[in-house]
């Protein structure tokens, strides 16, 4: 079942600004606070992600199709009530990731498991109810709602269909969560068009939380707002996190913000994992030389060293070079990194790394990784 859209009505007078908009708003409207400590040693993984590779076929007129793996043997798991940072450059597998852990996309190999479901098994009936606790909020703001359709009944839409609630009692949900992100309920009957980008974004972080998940997966959810309205959209992304113990996987290029917001940060490089880690240990002491030269690409005054500027070409995702994925743009690229594909090992202060120099005895010691200042880098504005 689902609500009748109809047609736009007469625009009504324009939305009022965000902070004059709700009672949340005042919290929101300065900077965006670092996250409060994740979760203590020892709690368990709501995420599980192990050994899982996605394989797009890109079909061409005169040739055979090329198969690309945009998702290469990932492994990674989040803890309940934390947020895990996935950052990289475009095409680098992050959003393609993010798809996979709500089957989004379908996957060729390795096991997803999320909220307790074996979201890889999942078909039919059982996905669609596994889909009450995982939930996405997609990065253009102004594709994701329905523009035929009201607000009300955008968010309504996923309470009617999983809770089977009357109109009423949907009506009155909606109204409760238009508020709860910060807007007047008196928005309810507008249509997309009469918002602006970052009033749209709370409205699609409304229908994300409407069916009370656990998990959301945040793709680019703020890389389409302005500064101030970033700032906005994290302290709430925050206190929903915070008030309904939401764990969420925030994918991003802003290396800034993702800092601010996570406990943890990945980082993805050609469809592979290359680094994780708590993100204070990411981001002063980064361990994967393609992580150091994402940090140095960040203007930061209070840093004494210098950009790191990649030289080499970017490989052909369906071709990728044998060994090391970072091998052929590494400052540092010795023999064993054009024959072997890295494996992870531990690092001090936490997480894992994929490079050879980590591993190498002897050669590590005198590695010029060891003569590189720490890159920090300045919270965001």
């Amino acid at each position: 079942m689902s609500i009748k859209k109809v047609g736009p009505s007469e625009p009504g007078p324009e939305p009022g600004p965000v902070a004059d908009s709700g009672p949340a708003s005042k919290a929101e409207s300065g900077p965006a606070s670092k996250a409060e400590p994740g979760p203590t040693a020892g709690t368990g993984s709501l995420v599980d992600v192990r050994d899982v590779s996605v394989v797009f076929r890109k079909r061409r007129t005169l040739a055979a199709a090329r198969q690309v793996r945009a998702v290469n043997d990932v492994t990674f798991h989040i803890a309940e009530g934390e947020t895990f940072g996935l950052v990289g450059e475009s095409g680098s597998g992050k959003s393609t990731t993010g798809r996979a852990l709500l089957k989004l996309v379908p996957t060729v190999s390795g096991s997803i498991k999320v909220a307790g479901h074996d979201v890889t098994a999942l078909h039919g009936g059982a996905l669609r109810r596994a889909r009450r606790s995982m939930q996405m909020v997609f990065q253009d703001p102004y594709s994701s709602l329905d523009p035929s359709a009201t607000v009300a009944a955008s968010i309504a839409e996923p309470l009617i269909v999983h809770e089977r609630l009357s109109a009423r009692a949907a009506r009155t949900r909606v109204h409760e969560l238009i508020e709860m992100v910060g807007l007047r309920a008196s928005y309810a009957d507008r249509y997309p068009y009469e918002f602006s980008g970052g009033q749209r974004q709370r409205l699609a972080i409304a229908r994300a939380i409407a069916l009370n998940p656990r998990f959301v997966v945040c793709d680019e959810a703020v890389s389409a707002l302005d500064v101030s309205t970033q700032n906005q959209v994290i302290n709430l992304l925050e206190r929903l996190r915070s008030e309904f113990k939401l764990t969420y996987l925030f994918i991003a290029h802003d290396l800034a913000i993702v800092r601010h917001i996570s406990h943890r940060v990945g980082v993805m490089y050609l469809g592979r994992i290359v680094e994780t880690g708590p993100a204070e240990r990411v981001y002063s002491a980064p361990a994967h030389p393609y992580t150091q030269a994402l940090l140095s690409a960040i203007p930061d005054p209070r840093r004494e060293s210098e950009r790191i500027v990649l030289e080499g070409d970017l490989p052909d995702p369906a071709k990728p070079p044998v060994g090391c994925p970072f091998q052929t743009r590494c400052r540092f690229v010795m023999d064993v990194c054009r024959q072997q594909v890295p494996e992870h090992t531990a690092v001090e202060g936490g997480g894992e790394v994929a490079c050879h120099l980590q591993t190498s005895g002897p050669t590590l010691a005198g590695s010029p990784l060891n003569d590189l200042a720490p890159t920090r880098v300045a919270a965001a504005p």
